[in-house]
C-alpha cells in the first residue's frame, strides 16, 4: 500500500457530473483538489449507462449528448488541473492526525489519500442491472440482448425490442426511432413511471407501446432472432420478429462500503444532510443522487447536483479556512483564462 502523506484541501469521490461540478468550484475557491472515481473514466452513470442519449435537462442546452456533457465538464475543470486517480474504490474513511493536523484519510485496496475535507458524491452508490430470469436473456447477454448502451452503431437498421417502463426506456425508444428499422417497447403496467413529457412525446412518434406485455423468452441461432411476449392479464402470447432486446427495468442500487463509515442515513441508497451538504461527520459532504437534505426529498436530477455540488465547496472552503468568506462572489468577475 502506498502512503500519501500530503493532504488535500478537498477530495472528491465519484467523477459523475456532481464530482466534476464540484471540482471546478472547488478550483474557483483556490483549493487543492482531488478526484476519486472507481470507474476506469470519469462521467459516472453518463459515461456507463447512457452515454449516447440525449439530456434535455441541462440548462442553457436544449439537449445535449451526455457523453458531450461529460466532455465540456472535464474541459471546465480542466482550468484548476485537479488530480484525478482512476480505478480506485473508496474502503474506509478514518480519522487520523498527520504532522500535528487531523484530517480524513480515505483508505483503497493499494492507496492511502489524505484530506481536510471530502465530498461524497457517488451517485447512485454501487449499481448493477435488474437482470430479467427468463429463457434465452442469459444465453444472448451480450449478443443481441442488452441493458446498456455504450454505442448506438450495432442498433443500426435493426428491430428492436425495448422492455420498461422507466426514463431510461422511453428516453433509448425515442433516441433510437430514426436509428433502427422498428421499435416495439413492452411494459408490464398501464402506468409509466418515466416523465410525464418524455412518455407524451413517446406516444407522438406512432411507435408501439403495449402495457401489461411483458418479455416471456428469447430465441435465436446464434443471434438473437425473435422474442415471445405474453399479456399479463389474460396470457395471450404473440411472437415478434425482432433482432436485439433492451431490457431496461430499473438497477439495484446500494451504498456499499459508506454505510459502514458512521454516517447518518435518511435511507438505504441516501445520505443525510443539511442545507450545507454537511453530513453528521465533521467536514465530510455529500452532493447529487446520494444526498438527501433535511426536510427535502431527493430529486435525482444532474441540476440539482449541480447546485449541490457548489454549496458543498463553498462549505467545504469555509471549513478549510474559517476567515473564508461562504460566498465567493460572481464567476463572471473573475478572469478566468
Amino acid at each position: 500500500m502506498t502512503n500519501e502523506t500530503a493532504a488535500r484541501d478537498f477530495t472528491i469521490v465519484g467523477a459523475g457530473p456532481t464530482g466534476l461540478f464540484a471540482a471546478f468550484y472547488a478550483g474557483l475557491r483556490g483549493m487543492s483538489t482531488k478526484i476519486i472515481e472507481a470507474l476506469p473514466e470519469p462521467g459516472g452513470q453518463l459515461s456507463v449507462l447512457y452515454p449516447e442519449k440525449f439530456i434535455y435537462d441541462v440548462p442553457g442546452h436544449p439537449k445535449i449528448v451526455a457523453q458531450d456533457l461529460v466532455r465540456l465538464l472535464l474541459e471546465q475543470v480542466a482550468l484548476f488541473e485537479p488530480e484525478f486517480v482512476y480505478g480506485q474504490r473508496i474502503d474506509t474513511l478514518t480519522r487520523t492526525t498527520v504532522e500535528g493536523e487531523e484530517v480524513w484519510r480515505l483508505g483503497t485496496a493499494t492507496d492511502v489519500h489524505l484530506s481536510r475535507t471530502v465530498l461524497l458524491s457517488a451517485g447512485i452508490g454501487a449499481f448493477a442491472p435488474t437482470k430479467l430470469d427468463r429463457p434465452g436473456v442469459d444465453e444472448f447477454e451480450g449478443k443481441g440482448v442488452y441493458y446498456f448502451v455504450k454505442d448506438k452503431r450495432p442498433f443500426r437498421g435493426k428491430k428492436i425490442l425495448i422492455v420498461g417502463g422507466g426514463d431510461t426506456a422511453v428516453d433509448w425508444a425515442m433516441n433510437l426511432k430514426d436509428w433502427a428499422a422498428q421499435i416495439t417497447l413492452i411494459h408490464r403496467r398501464d402506468e409509466f413511471r418515466a416523465h410525464e413529457a418524455s412518455v407524451a412525446a413517446l406516444k407522438s412518434t406512432g411507435i408501439p407501446m403495449l402495457t401489461h406485455w411483458e418479455l416471456k423468452r428469447v430465441q435465436g441461432d446464434g443471434a438473437v432472432q425473435a422474442a415471445t411476449i405474453y399479456e399479463n392479464r389474460v396470457g395471450t402470447e404473440t411472437e415478434l420478429e425482432v433482432d436485439a432486446v433492451l431490457i431496461n427495468i430499473g438497477f439495484k442500487a446500494a451504498l456499499g462500503a459508506i454505510s459502514s463509515w458512521g454516517l447518518e442515513q435518511a435511507d438505504a441508497r441516501h445520505l443525510r444532510v443539511n442545507g450545507f451538504m454537511e453530513t453528521n461527520l465533521p467536514g465530510v459532504f455529500a452532493a447529487g443522487d446520494i444526498a438527501a437534505v433535511e426536510g427535502s426529498e431527493p430529486l435525482n436530477l444532474i441540476v440539482t447536483g449541480f447546485a449541490q455540488a457548489a454549496i458543498a465547496a463553498n462549505a467545504a472552503k469555509a471549513k478549510v479556512d474559517p476567515k473564508s468568506r461562504l460566498f465567493p462572489g460572481h464567476s463572471s468577475e473573475l478572469k478566468l483564462t
